[in-house]
């Protein structure tokens, strides 16, 4: 008996041993999900880190191209579309590429020197030049920041809210974001801001138009010799490429202390930041070609009438979808642009400037900024502010201002002193002076306008 019961006890362990893993029975299953997902972990370990190391440096290139969609691109983009349709889409490609390599110019001399473009100009041509600089930047912003409320007040316009409501509240709103704010917070509703430009691509499906009909203007050139096409067209990139823009996007690359190492996704940042800029503005220009050219509405003076045009053609939700997109760059620019305008001033006067600065620490760069905000919607509450005429000479003055930025930062990017191995490639120069050159001539088109404009030519918004 004994015997037996030892014999059971023996076979017991045996009938209660952990049973074998389903997967090992199932024909072709070689190995868990488990170590499954840990073998395309591995695999995949190069491009998350690649990743994780650009969604620590995205920031200022997306944000800077971006933000030049504001209420006075948006106009003229508006504008091209109901005036031309899809003939002018061509230049999208151009313009990106332009944009792309003027903005990277900036962002890699922030990473190599650690210093603003301001800054910079004043170290490496002293103090006069630097100084006329300021001056010029800060006439030409003040005239732009005015024009974002202007943006502000007609996008408000259209929910029926009064832009002695709307302006007020948005000054204070972009005023207390910044000075309450730390640089990587501030970062982070700049993104989403940019985000919210979708409402255009949204707004374009809306409208339903010729995708085979834009696609083909978009990669075929075509030319008009005609006053207004070529007005137009000077617009169009005199809206895209402006001269704050570099120094915001040095400024916030200095201030994010992107290092040396990480210029690859510094570039990166940059290159998205310019195609995500231009797809906007491809489906606005989209938007209103299928909806006002198409039906003969030819001639509009802002993005507002474009927005409220697009109810009766397009239906409700995209009319609402395409003001609210305006507000949203303009409150956007609105934040950014005085932004610029005070880091030009401090850097090139010594002073400290930069977000997360205390008050205390730098009252000269808060004192700017919060002034600028002020002014600029105090002017646009003023009983029939001359707002077209601000608009004229805000673009002028940045037609102007833009050609002599661009040759200092040519003559800095090649420096090799400066910028050791990282100077321009042939490549970089010959676009960048032919993009030199070409705003050289456009800027004496915006001028001209500006002082003889005629009633032969199209009345633009943001020129």
């Amino acid at each position: 008996m004994a015997g037996l019961r030892k014999d059971e006890e023996a076979k017991q362990p045996a009938q209660n041993s952990t049973p074998v893993a389903r997967w090992k029975l199932v024909p072709g299953w070689v190995e868990p999900w488990r170590e499954r997902l840990a073998a395309w972990g591995k695999t995949t370990r190069f491009w998350r880190r690649r990743l994780l190391l650009f969604l620590a440096v995205v920031g200022p290139g997306v944000i800077t191209s971006n933000v030049d969609n504001d209420a006075g691109g948006i106009s003229v983009y508006s504008q091209v579309g109901a005036k031309y349709g899809y003939a002018l889409l061509w230049s999208l490609i151009p313009m990106t590429i332009a944009l792309y390599v003027t903005e990277e110019m900036c962002a890699r001399m922030g990473v190599v020197t650690g210093k603003g473009l301001s800054d910079l100009i004043r170290e490496e041509f002293g103090f006069r030049p630097t100084f006329f600089l300021i001056l010029a930047g800060l006439i030409v912003d003040m005239g732009n920041v005015a024009a974002e409320f202007a943006g502000v007040a007609a996008s408000m316009q259209i929910f029926g809210i009064s832009k002695y409501i709307s302006v007020p509240i948005a000054a204070l709103a972009v005023g207390f974001l910044v000075m309450r704010g730390t640089a990587r917070a501030v970062e982070k509703i700049f993104l989403a801001a940019c985000v919210l430009y979708l409402s255009y691509i949204a707004s374009a499906f809306l409208a339903k138009p010729e995708w085979v009909l834009a696609a083909k203007n978009t990669v075929i050139p075509t030319m008009h010799l005609d006053g207004g096409y070529l007005l137009m067209l000077t617009a169009l990139v005199g809206t895209t490429i402006a001269p704050w823009q570099f120094f915001y996007l040095q400024a916030a690359v200095v201030e994010k202390r992107v290092a040396r190492r990480q210029y690859p996704q510094a570039r990166a940042d940059v290159l998205v930041g310019s195609i995500s800029c231009m797809v906007i503005v491809f489906f606005i220009i989209i938007c209103t070609a299928a909806t006002l050219h198409a039906t003969g509405h030819f001639n509009i003076t802002d993005a507002s009438e474009a927005a409220q045009a697009l109810v009766p053609l397009a239906g409700k939700w995209a009319g609402m979808l395409f003001a609210f997109g305006l507000l949203n760059a303009s409150l956007f620019a609105a934040s950014i642009l005085p932004l610029s305008t005070a880091h030009v001033i401090c850097e090139g006067m010594g002073f400290e400037a930069g977000i997360d600065h205390k008050f205390n620490d730098a009252p000269i760069f808060y004192s700017l900024y919060t002034g600028m905000i002020a002014v600029g919607a105090a002017v646009i509450l003023i009983p029939r502010a001359p707002l077209q005429k601000i608009l004229v000479l805000s673009q002028v003055g940045n037609g102007v201002w833009l050609p002599v930025v661009l040759i200092f930062i040519l003559l800095l990017v090649n420096r090799r002193d400066l910028m050791g191995d990282l100077v321009n490639t042939r490549t970089f120069n010959v676009i960048a002076w032919v993009t030199t050159v070409a705003m050289i001539v456009l800027t004496l088109v915006l001028v001209y306008v500006g002082i003889f404009h005629s009633g032969s030519v199209p009345r633009l918004p943001g020129l």
